[in-house]
């Protein structure tokens, strides 16, 4: 609970600043490259208890020293400097939060049993788009791949749930002929 708060005040800070200084899309980007370009280790580097802040803030300024803007460099050498770079995924994923309500994006996540196309995964985000409860949004599909769908798909849209998997039907199957009464009034 408590990263969570700290999340939410940084990544809440670095946002006004943003909006303030008209650098909103320039941040998003330097937060989309951090999350796509850190590798695990050194993901466990910036957020290990166990390493200076000092230290952090020289492995990050050489790992991304001329690649982002530098109001996103003080941010994070802020975070680092004040002790609270434990909660780094959770100030990114914050800030995307904040920006996604800001610019009225809604994430939509599509799970399917092996990759789909770029004109299926339009046409569905064109359908989703034009429902009554995203009008004027700008729907984003997030695809991910669970082959242990077999077929089909899986549409999360926030609150609401589409399963047309093929699991999904095995498994409603499996549920009728568990409780067919015929066939237990037989014995």
């Amino acid at each position: 609970m408590l990263q969570y708060k700290v999340a939410n005040r940084y990544s809440n800070a670095l946002f006004t600043l943003a909006i303030e200084r008209q650098m909103l899309d320039d941040v998003k980007k330097d937060i989309d490259f951090i999350r796509a370009v850190a590798t695990p280790e050194l993901k466990r580097a910036l957020q290990s208890p166990v390493i200076r802040p000092d230290k952090k803030i020289s492995i990050f300024k050489a790992v991304f020293k001329n690649k982002l803007n530098p109001l996103t460099i003080s941010f994070f050498n802020l975070v680092f400097s004040k002790g609270r770079s434990v909660a780094l995924n959770e100030i990114e994923q914050a800030f995307n939060d904040q920006y996604s309500i800001y610019k009225n994006i809604q994430h939509v996540v599509l799970t399917s049993a092996h990759p789909i196309s770029a004109e299926l995964k339009e046409e569905l985000r064109i359908k989703v788009q034009n429902l009554d409860r995203f009008k004027g949004k700008i729907v984003k599909i997030n695809e991910r791949v669970d082959p242990e769908l077999i077929g089909g798909f899986v549409l999360n849209l926030g609150d609401l749930l589409y399963d047309a998997s093929i699991r999904n039907d095995l498994r409603h199957i499996k549920k009728q002929f568990i409780e067919n009464m015929y066939i237990q009034n037989l014995r």
